[in-house]
């Protein structure tokens, strides 16, 4: 099985490079991806897979059925969507959709779920169980993708047993692979604040409520938050990233708008640490004289990877790849959407090598030069069907 699946990742690769290329030339925005579904679809019809369409607006089911397919079944993930970013890459599949750029590598994550799924199809009357195929959209967006196909039932009929995922990592050269068990990314929250007061002549501070003011001792004293309760040992983060108010040099604002994020690595931390945020800055508004809205949108859930699950998926990837391509990867407070699988059924999510320092291939996510070794596409396709098969 090891060996097969080896030769046909690699008589594969050149396909599946021209759809990653096709892919990240025509990004779409988050539960915006219309032409990317058909375009998926039109595969999984010419592989012959069987599917269901229109799962959380733009998802896509395929299932493969191997022998006795009652057995066990197993999930692989892939998100579909793109960022609002211009793309600054000059290469030939740059994106033609200004302002919209796959700087994530989600058209990596498709094209190598779409080639195992090729490969498992192939495959499947020499493996047991089924092979359930989740095409996600709006990885990038609240809610999340991942919470309305759950909602919707991709996690049923049949339920998966185990579900694997996979996410580029340009700081990992291209031909490795890095897992973590255990708690391995953050939650992530939304924080949106709005201080009011009456505003006015900047000279007559005492006639006012200084508004700006209030907000400044907001942002530094939220920090207090985590750094006199949180347990040390349990990473979490809060950044206000956002502060806007007042328009000129001497006038006092009525109102002061913040925004942030709020990262957590505990569940039972995280919404604790809610309830100080509100109390906090509720407490300093009332004590300078001012209004306050406080909202905490509570977004993607810590992402678990299960200690079983992730164990034999690195075995697994050892075998496929060898051990000196195999390694651990840092726990991340970066947020992902495939934590609200993690949190319904065992979950691995593991990191796919995609630099390649030599070549200049160095950028980081979410920037406009991001770019990938293409490599890594026969890598990604041929772990995910291999891991498949195994379990």
């Amino acid at each position: 099985m090891k060996n097969r699946i080896k030769e046909l990742a690699k008589a594969y690769a050149p396909e599946f490079t021209a759809i990653r290329r096709h892919l990240h030339s025509h990004p779409e925005l988050s539960f915006q991806e219309f032409e990317t579904t058909a375009f998926i679809q039109q595969q999984l019809t010419s592989f012959g897979v069987p599917f269901k369409a229109g799962i959380a607006g733009t998802g896509i089911i395929a299932l493969i059925e191997g022998k006795n397919p009652a057995s066990k079944t197993i999930a692989l993930r892939a998100d579909m969507d793109a960022l609002p970013i211009t793309e600054a890459n000059d290469v030939p599949y740059k994106s033609v959709n200004t302002g919209v750029m796959h700087a994530c590598g989600h058209d990596v994550h498709t094209s190598c779920v779409l080639g195992a799924t090729k490969i498992l199809h192939e495959l499947r009357g020499e493996f047991e169980g089924t092979i359930k195929i989740l095409f996600q959209p709006g990885e990038e967006k609240h809610p999340g993708g991942a919470s309305i196909m759950i909602e919707e039932g991709a996690l049923e009929n049949p339920r998966p047993d185990a579900i694997l995922g996979l996410h580029v990592h340009p700081s990992l050269e291209v031909g490795k692979i890095g897992f973590h068990a255990g708690k391995y990314m953050a939650s992530a929250d939304e924080i949106y604040i709005t201080v009011k007061g009456k505003g006015g002549h900047a000279a007559q501070p005492h006639l006012t409520v200084d508004t700006i003011l209030v907000a400044s001792q907001l942002v530094v004293s939220l920090q207090q938050i985590i750094s006199r309760n949180n347990n040390p040992f349990s990473p979490s983060v809060l950044s206000i990233c956002a502060f806007n108010g007042g328009f000129t040099t001497n006038v006092i604002p009525s109102e002061v708008k913040l925004m942030g994020t709020f990262r957590a690595m505990d569940e039972t931390w995280r919404f604790k640490a809610h309830e100080l945020i509100r109390k906090q800055a509720v407490g300093i508004a009332e004590a300078m004289g001012a209004e306050i809205d406080i909202e905490i949108l509570v977004g993607y859930p810590t992402l678990y990877n299960n200690e079983i699950i992730t164990t034999k998926a690195r075995s697994f990837a050892t075998d496929f790849l060898g051990e000196e391509a195999v390694g651990d990867t840092e726990i991340r407070m970066g947020a992902e959407d495939f934590a609200f699988y993690s949190q319904v059924v065992p979950a691995c999510f593991f990191r796919l090598g995609t630099g390649n320092v030599a070549r200049g291939i160095t950028s980081g996510v979410h920037t406009p030069t991001f770019d990938v070794d293409e490599h890594a596409i026969e890598i990604g396709m041929g772990t995910m069907a291999y891991l498949a098969t195994q379990f």
